[in-house]
């Protein structure tokens, strides 16, 4: 049975739960959450904070049945669910089914490894569009085969997810060689490893490459997974580590319609000092203008980053078939492509972003 304290000198009510568990709610963090404050439908926060007073005081604090019911001492009276009581304890981050933990890799993960899930299930089944969700978001790579001959198969699984990123490139983008290239991506030699438009604001989420050819000689697509270099530069190299993570660099895409810059940390990490994303695109990099007594320093550690992810210890490498489209996270991991000869045989893949937010939100959806 829960029980519930009234603490009047600390302006808390204390509730200790059924297994075990304890809870701190303050006065105005419960006032502020009385369930009359938000709109029945929307579930929008609808109450004003500035109409309640810092000091407001609960007077009673009883348990009735399934909920907390609470006296005020303007004689407003309210009641809280305590199971919502229990999932929303302060000082405890509320359970979040799109979080479902990462799994770094290395190259231990060969090809065959990487997760994989047939087009037709993907689309027929939310058990299905979950599971590849959650696979995709733990190794940030996955690949979906069994999509027919047809342009829009691929943006047809993407948007199973949600509404696609449009970018200055288009909301899909064909990646193949052809003249007058604004883009490396449109040419045939080698890309190198890089996270895309690094340059924008907030660089896209997922990415999805959905390959219509593949014919030519060369053309083997590269992964490598950031978070997993960035893991092992923290512990070999903790100096590196710091300044890839503390100082913003600039990144600049500019062709004859736009001039997009940004400033990007290579390594951001969250509040509690965890990994988040990667931002490396050593082709887009503009012109180094941080201190220059800084620099030397800054340099080595830069390319420490780009050796180590350039490593064979690191890298996922494997040739992608018509039918076949590659997904991955693209604030983690790092993809890059072989030369190819155009004149052996023609090369197409179709792409599109979806951003994590999108895909958050669809793992949340599907797991209500």
């Amino acid at each position: 049975m829960t029980h519930a304290t009234l603490c009047a000198d600390k302006a808390v009510v204390q509730l200790t739960f059924s297994d075990g568990a304890t809870g701190t709610y303050p006065f105005l963090w419960l006032r502020d959450n009385d369930p009359a404050g938000f709109h029945p439908d929307t579930k929008e926060r609808v109450a004003d904070l500035t109409a309640i007073p810092l000091d407001i005081r609960v007077t009673e604090a009883l348990i009735e049945d399934t909920d907390l019911s609470l006296t005020w001492e303007d004689e407003t009276a309210t009641r809280y669910s305590l199971d919502w009581l229990a999932a929303h304890r302060p000082g405890h981050r509320l359970a979040d089914p799109a979080k479902t933990g990462v799994t770094t890799w290395r190259a231990d993960m060969v090809a065959d490894a990487v997760p994989r899930l047939h087009a037709a299930d993907v689309l027929a089944s939310d058990a299905a569009l979950r599971d590849w969700l959650m696979a995709t978001q733990r190794s940030g790579l996955s690949v979906i085969d069994g999509l027919p001959d047809d342009r829009e198969a691929g943006i047809d699984v993407a948007k199973r997810i949600g509404f696609l990123r449009e970018t200055n490139f288009g909301v899909t983008f064909e990646v193949k060689s052809k003249p007058n290239p604004n883009n490396l991506a449109y040419t045939p030699i080698a890309l190198p490893l890089h996270t895309d438009l690094t340059n924008q604001e907030l660089p896209p989420g997922f990415q999805f490459l959905h390959c219509l050819a593949n014919e030519a000689t060369g053309g083997g697509s590269l992964f490598s997974d950031g978070f997993a270099v960035a893991e092992d530069l923290r512990t070999q190299d903790p100096e590196a580590f710091e300044l890839l993570s503390t100082i913003s660099v600039p990144f600049r895409f500019h062709d004859g319609e736009y001039d997009i810059r940004s400033r990007k940390k290579v390594i951001t990490l969250d509040e509690d000092g965890a990994l988040k994303e990667i931002c490396f695109n050593a082709h887009i990099a503009s012109i180094l203008d941080i201190d220059p007594d800084l620099m030397p320093q800054y340099y080595r550690a830069y390319r420490t980053f780009m050796q180590m992810s350039r490593d064979p210890a690191y890298l996922v490498t494997f040739k992608l078939k018509a039918g076949e489209m590659v997904i991955f996270d693209n604030r983690r991991v790092l993809h890059g492509r072989e030369a190819f000869d155009p004149n052996t045989g023609y090369r197409h893949l179709r792409g599109c972003y979806v951003d994590r937010g999108e895909f958050e939100s669809r793992l949340r959806v599907l797991a209500r």
